[in-house]
């Protein structure tokens, strides 16, 4: 029995040991190597952005792998880009008064669905939030001072990539903290 540790030596013990030696070479302690040297990467709030689809849904898969190694607080974020109509349109369609109101809560609902999914063993949290998604993940990622953003990508290219713009790349670009970006096409290690 290692009286450091508590622990028998080698019974599922498999992590690296160190043992200090005194001035006459006799051992005086076996400790784990990981409690001689702090940390240097800790994770404490990790956010992902959501679309609902299934490249989305193996970013959580990845978030939730990282929040569980390192008892991270996971958020579930989608930012919803409000109802606009450009000016040169005659008529406006004509919405129920709190249309806006009732997508917003239909989200909300999805997405806590979708955080309940991921488990009890990592602290989840859903939020919706009206926005440009770009912004609202960086804006959102600054306010609460997130560490890691994993964040999936469609992965389109040419012209749809033209057309649609890159909402990954940007968030990449004006990120206040590292963006682990999970390609669509890509093997698993989650």
């Amino acid at each position: 029995m290692n009286a450091n540790t508590g622990r028998n030596p080698g019974a599922g013990d498999t992590g690296v040991k160190v043992v200090v030696e005194g001035r006459g070479g006799h051992g005086h302690a076996t400790v784990p190597a990981t409690l001689l040297a702090p940390l240097r990467f800790q994770l404490r709030k990790v956010l992902v952005p959501v679309d609902f689809s299934e490249p989305s849904r193996k970013a959580i898969r990845y978030a939730q792998v990282f929040a569980e190694q390192f008892g991270a607080k996971l958020t579930l974020l989608h930012v919803v880009e409000p109802l606009s109509y450009p000016p040169d349109f005659a008529v406006v369609p004509l919405l129920p008064p709190d249309a806006e109101g009732l997508r917003l809560r239909e989200l909300t609902t999805h997405l806590e669905d979708l955080a309940r999914s991921v488990g009890g063993r990592v602290q989840t949290e859903a939020l919706v939030i009206s926005g440009r998604p770009w912004q609202g993940v960086v804006d959102y990622a600054k306010e609460s001072e997130t560490d890691l953003i994993i964040v999936s990508t469609h992965g389109y290219t040419g012209f749809k990539h033209v057309l649609l713009g890159s909402v990954t790349e940007k968030i990449v670009r004006h990120a206040p903290c590292p963006v682990l970006v999970v390609r669509d096409e890509e093997h698993d290690f989650a």
